[in-house]
């Protein structure tokens, strides 16, 4: 076995958990599980502007539900804590101090007037961006003038100007770039919260993280990381930058063009196992190539070199078909437990039914005993055969099941009856003469029925489909449903001629 490795996710409560967050957490899950190593959830909430105080449970809500479960965090403990960086201050205050004392930062006591100046000439004489380092060089006795006269600082990372700053990136290889374009970065600012490189560095460090993996954006910051790590004294640990995931044409994932909140896939009928799947292929591929595989499939033939470095296209219809697959891979009665939790999660949670579409299953439910009545199991578990091979999510089953729940279907008008090249009154006699030959069975089955239905076809000289369709908009409701002759047994007979019943006098 390899070095145990011990990984990290970092994300910051500043709204919904992003589909990212949890694409690398799959990876850093992996990689901790498959050597024996840990997993670690990092809070990084010293953005407060931004801060959202649901957003934390919201992020470990989701993770626990893809089944990225981690060693240490939050909400679980562990002996490295605190697990947010807003509750680390105090450590970042004294390695600042460390960094200061070494002469490896500065006190840096120029305005955001004077910055703002700055940016402004650079652009204007076409330089690279970047502070012009002004304090670096103030002499020790102006530098404690100012702080005694309590002058607003922040502290900046004395980068070196002389040399190439190197490291090896476990799938891209050798990365370099030189001193001279790396900027002075901000490590602490004027509120004493320290900015992101400082704390992930400090918190990696202390935290034992041995395999950095996060997002290739992060390439350009982590020269600065390694001078960090230099002037601590400390180990580099392995990087692993994973592709960005992308929109359909190459740009970064954005919510504007796609959904990127971790709760939209749950509430919109998502399968955890589909989605962490799907995440998978944005950044790896099977042994054999297959695109379906479980986590514990992937875990047990984890390979770092099938890894990609490609910029993986999240496709919704992609995500759709894998999420139908699944969904016909269950078994009838996990299914219909899933749905009753999923419905049950989508009302907790304030995601109001559709009226007009899932509105009556809702009702229903609650007039038979709610969520986790056995009559409600019974009867979703026996719309398991008519419905499992033709929905992606599960909110696809209420519109598809609505003729099984709703009293009154009647949201049809009389030319949804009547097929192309057919009159109404044609149709109003196909319909009585249909409703006698109903009313008139002994048993009623899904074959008598579909035996008695095909019998009206050769006897009124109609084509299949023509009769079908005033049968199934007068039961169902739709031109579309699960199959006709299945779904009338379910409904019963009593309902179904009352409902061309109801189609005649419409």
């Amino acid at each position: 076995m390899s070095e145990p490795l011990v990984t990290r996710v970092a994300p910051s409560p500043t709204g919904d958990p992003h589909v990212g967050t949890a694409y690398m957490a799959l990876f850093c899950f992996a990689l901790s599980r498959t050597t024996g190593g840990r997993f670690i959830l990092r809070i990084e909430d010293t953005d407060r502007t931004r801060y959202q105080a649901d957003s934390e449970s919201q992020i470990t809500e989701s993770l626990h539900w893809l089944g990225l479960d981690y060693d240490e965090g939050p909400d679980v403990g562990g002996p490295n804590g605190p697990y947010r960086q807003s509750e680390r201050t105090e450590i970042y205050r004294e390695h600042v101090q460390r960094l200061l004392d070494s002469e490896k930062a500065y006190r840096c006591f120029c305005t955001s007037e004077r910055l703002t100046e700055m940016r402004h000439a650079q652009r204007a004489r076409k330089a690279p961006p970047g502070y012009d380092g002004l304090c670096r060089g103030l002499l020790p006795e102006d530098i404690e003038a100012k702080v005694a006269d309590a002058t607003p600082y922040v502290v900046r990372l004395k980068v070196p100007k002389d040399r190439t700053i190197g490291f090896i990136d476990e799938l891209r290889g050798k990365v370099e770039i030189h001193g001279k374009e790396i900027d002075d970065q901000v490590l602490m600012k004027s509120d004493g919260f320290p900015t992101y490189h400082l704390a992930n560095v400090v918190d990696d460090h202390l935290m034992e993280v041995n395999e950095v993996v996060r997002a290739e954006e992060w390439i350009t910051s982590t020269p600065k990381h390694v001078i960090l790590y230099e002037a601590f004294g400390w180990d580099l640990p392995r990087f692993r930058h994973m592709p960005l995931l992308r929109n359909k044409d190459r740009s970064k994932i954005s919510k504007r063009k796609n959904p990127t909140s971790l709760l939209w896939y749950k509430a919109n009928g998502y399968l955890p196992e589909a989605l962490v799947n799907f995440l998978a292929l944005m950044g790896y591929s099977g042994a054999d190539g297959e695109e379906m595989f479980s986590r514990e499939q992937m875990l047990a033939d984890f390979d770092t070199k099938r890894m990609s470095t490609s910029g993986p296209v999240f496709d919704l219809e992609k995500l759709g078909w894998l999420n139908g697959e699944y969904i016909r891979a269950d078994s009838e009665d996990d299914l219909a437990r899933r749905l009753l939790a999923h419905w049950a999660y989508r009302t907790s949670t304030g995601h109001e039914p559709d009226p007009a579409v899932d509105g009556a299953l809702y009702d229903w439910i609650t007039r038979n005993g709610g969520f986790e009545s056995d009559s409600v199991e019974t009867l979703i578990r026996a719309t398991m055969p008519l419905v499992q091979t033709r929905i992606k999510t599960l909110e696809e089953y209420a519109p598809l099941t609505r003729c099984f729940f709703l009293d009154d279907i009647r949201g049809y008008g009389p030319e949804d009856l009547v097929p192309k090249k057919r009159e109404l009154d044609a149709t109003k006699d196909v319909l009585r003469i249909m409703r006698t030959k109903l009313a008139g069975l002994e048993h009623w089955t899904t074959s008598s029925v579909e035996e008695a239905l095909r019998a009206l076809v050769d006897e009124l000289g109609w084509k299949p489909r023509e009769l079908f369709q005033a049968a199934r908009v007068a039961i169902t409701g739709s031109k579309v449903s699960p199959p006709l002759f299945e779904s009338m047994e379910l409904i019963g007979p009593a309902t179904c001629l009352e409902r061309i019943d109801q189609a005649l006098d419409l």
